[in-house]
């Protein structure tokens, strides 16, 4: 009989509705929108202190980019030049500093570097900047940290969301 009354409780209980738990975060996509607000305060803060950087060197004229990055030639080419344009092979040498002019790497440590423009995986500053350039130009670029190395830095000098001061210069283009 014990185990007849066991049975019988076991099947009833397996009668029981159960009540569906409602999700904690009613908002699916409430870290998104946190992430999209943090990311546009920061590069919000970044573009003031490029802004600040640009009005305190009143020596050089800065060049606004549509891709949210201001430059400047050091070395202009005012005759025709070669532009790099996609699957040419360019060689380049570039400096990195913050934006206060602080050096953190210099063109020897990096040396020269080769890439086919837009064929290769490189720094989207670098790619960005590059396409902007003539054979034989000089120029420096202040970009915002998601151009860079974003929100990891390079573990070494270069800070977390840290918007840098690249001086690049292009060396060769082979069609």
């Amino acid at each position: 009989m014990p185990k007849f009354f066991l049975l019988l409780l076991f099947f009833a209980s397996g009668c029981i509705s159960k009540e569906i738990r409602k999700p904690l975060n009613k908002s699916s996509d409430y870290f998104l929108k946190e992430s999209a607000q943090r990311n546009k305060l920061l590069l919000a803060a970044e573009q003031n202190f490029m802004t600040k950087v640009i009005e305190a060197d009143t020596k050089k004229q800065y060049i606004p980019s549509k891709k949210g990055f201001w430059y400047y030639h050091k070395n202009k080419k005012t005759s025709d030049s070669i532009i790099p344009s996609k699957g040419d092979l360019v060689e380049f040498s570039y400096s990195i500093a913050t934006l206060n002019g602080k050096m953190l790497y210099d063109s020897e440590t990096l040396g020269s570097v080769s890439y086919q423009v837009d064929e290769e995986e490189i720094l989207p500053a670098l790619r960005e900047g590059i396409k902007l350039m003539k054979l034989g130009e000089v120029v420096v670029f202040l970009f915002p940290s998601y151009l860079c190395y974003g929100y990891q830095g390079d573990g070494e000098k270069i800070g977390i969301n840290q918007p840098l001061r690249f001086e690049i210069s292009l060396n060769n283009i082979v069609k």
